[in-house]
């Protein structure tokens, strides 16, 4: 393990709030997006109440009806702009880490290839049903009654480059729809295909009383490149990770990881790593707020989930060490209140909290508009002294120089 150096953090603890978008990006029209604001339409119209991610500054990054922009800031605040071409999960966290998607994933909007299916199902024996873009509670609804009849896979994909498969807990076992989600990775790693993620999809329940389980996988494509992850790796620090980023990675550069159940469970398990005693990264995705409210369209869950987390962040704050830094962001948008179910091209929110700052009662500063997410992979890297990516800017100094 690497030596602390007095100048340096010794713990970055990087939240990613699944989806919690700040405001259409400049180019949101390239991907039918104008007008999208998962924040500021939650908070005109649902009455959003986020008190301590106020405090730290968020009413400040983009005027939210229902969020005050306060006087004293205990954070430091700005918002991100994504780079790459994409506005999925993927794209998100690999630029975050510091990659650059310049090609946008191929994705399929009238289903997958005759000669994949036909292959996926010859080598996992069972017949395909679905194969089109579609809400994943939607097809299952639509399709469910008939997998527990048939047996067969249901096979959708979405605006994104997903091939999923759900599949009925009661009629397929858990750890046949993992098998059959490995041989659909293996069929789709490369062209004509080339699908970023594969995703297991099981559900439980009756016709008309179907429900989503919290045994999703994310089976994806590694990084085409180096990432501050592999850097931190290299450079004899630690990598932690939390929730789906692990799968998001397809492990590479994350060297220990608990998958979660929820956004509840994913910071109880932030909190348990922050009890620990290492020196590194401790990355945590919350994913409830796209895959249960965002995707859905259900704009009062959103809040709810906005508010749970609100109502976290104490304790997240209090259990911050003197050397620790806390950084949380998000990956795309998705406005419930936009048109599709499908994520949104936004900027997302920079919220950063120096713990002796805070405690200390200093006021916070803004970190500006941010032209990159990889900035966040910049400031990593700047702080452990490890190899730099080779796009972003660190905010770094921007925050030591307050200590």
């Amino acid at each position: 393990m690497q030596p602390h150096a007095n100048d340096r953090y010794k713990r970055i603890i990087l939240m990613v709030l699944d989806s919690v978008g700040i405001g259409a990006a400049p180019d949101a029209h390239e991907f039918g997006d104008e007008g999208a604001h998962t924040l500021g339409h939650i908070s005109a119209r649902a009455g959003l109440r986020v008190p301590h991610m106020a405090e730290l500054g968020l009413g400040l990054i983009e005027p939210l009806k229902t969020v005050p922009a306060v006087d004293k800031p205990r954070g430091f605040y700005g918002k991100m702009q994504e780079i790459s071409r994409g506005k999925d999960t993927t794209t998100g966290h690999w630029e975050i880490v510091g990659l650059e998607t310049k090609t946008p994933f191929r994705t399929f909007p009238n289903g997958f290839p005759d000669a994949l299916i036909e292959e996926f199902s010859k080598r996992t024996h069972r017949p395909v049903i679905g194969n089109k873009p579609a809400s994943g509670t939607e097809i299952i609804a639509e399709l469910g009654e008939e997998q527990m009849k048939t047996g067969a896979w249901i096979v959708y994909t979405s605006a994104d480059s997903v091939f999923q498969i759900a599949a009925h807990e009661a009629v397929i076992p858990l750890e046949e729809l993992y098998r059959a989600c490995m041989i659909a990775r293996e069929l789709t790693l490369n062209e004509p295909y080339a699908v970023v993620r594969v995703i297991a999809r099981p559900y439980v329940g009756k016709p008309g009383h179907f429900e989503r389980t919290s045994n999703r996988r994310d089976f994806s494509l590694k990084p085409p490149g180096k990432t501050v992850l592999d850097a931190l790796v290299e450079g004899g620090y630690e990598t932690i990770g939390v929730g789906k980023i692990e799968d998001i990675f397809a492990g590479v550069g994350i060297q220990r990881a608990t998958h979660t159940t929820s956004n509840e469970h994913g910071v109880d398990v932030t909190l348990a790593y922050m009890e620990e005693d290492f020196t590194g990264l401790l990355f945590t995705n919350l994913v409830d707020f796209d895959s249960k409210y965002g995707h859905r369209r259900d704009p009062e869950g959103y809040r709810r989930a906005l508010e749970a987390f609100d109502q976290r962040l104490p304790e997240i704050i209090e259990r911050l060490r003197v050397d620790d830094l806390l950084i949380i962001t998000a990956d795309h948008g998705n406005d419930p209140y936009h048109h599709g179910t499908d994520h949104t091209r936004e900027y997302v929110p920079l919220l950063v909290v120096d713990p002796v700052l805070y405690f200390r009662g200093d006021i916070g500063s803004s970190l500006g508009v941010r032209h990159t997410f990889a900035d966040v992979a910049q400031t990593i890297a700047h702080n452990f002294k490890v190899e730099r990516p080779i796009i972003g800017t660190s905010f770094l100094d921007e925050i030591r120089k307050r200590r």
